[in-house]
């Protein structure tokens, strides 16, 4: 049996920046939608990168990985329960993202510190916040 995954180095919505090196703030569910706040890791080659200040080691800016129509979570939290897709994000923990990939149509896999979690839903949506200055 092959693997059929896709990485998400694979995917256009992640161009120019590094999950391996970002972080999930917090994981909240409205409206039918998964919204994953990040502190996400530019690339020199992003249109948004800028050059890190002298205390800091790389560009980071605050982003969210929204996924539209999220229909369920799984994780080891909410394993066996039928938690609402609300109450599973909200019982999901921050931390440094390990790796994600599309394992198959609509069913995508997030590692992290923050455990294993399965999301079912449609194709992701990466936004930067405007920073406040």
């Amino acid at each position: 049996m092959s693997d059929k995954s896709t990485n998400w180095t694979e995917l256009r919505e992640f161009r120019a920046v590094d999950l391996t090196e970002s972080f999930v703030l917090s994981w909240d569910a409205e409206s039918g939608s998964l919204q994953i706040d990040l502190d996400l890791f530019l690339c020199p080659e992003h249109a948004f990168y800028e050059r890190p200040r002298p205390k800091e080691r790389a560009c980071f800016r605050p982003a969210t990985l929204e996924f539209p129509y999220c229909s369920r979570i799984e994780s080891a939290q909410s394993r066996g329960n039928s938690d609402a897709v609300s109450e599973a994000a909200a019982k999901l923990a921050g931390g440094r993202i390990s790796g994600l990939r599309l394992i198959d149509d609509g069913r995508y896999e997030m590692k992290g510190v923050f455990g294993k979690v399965e999301i079912h839903a449609e194709r992701p949506i990466l936004r930067l916040k405007e920073l406040n200055t």
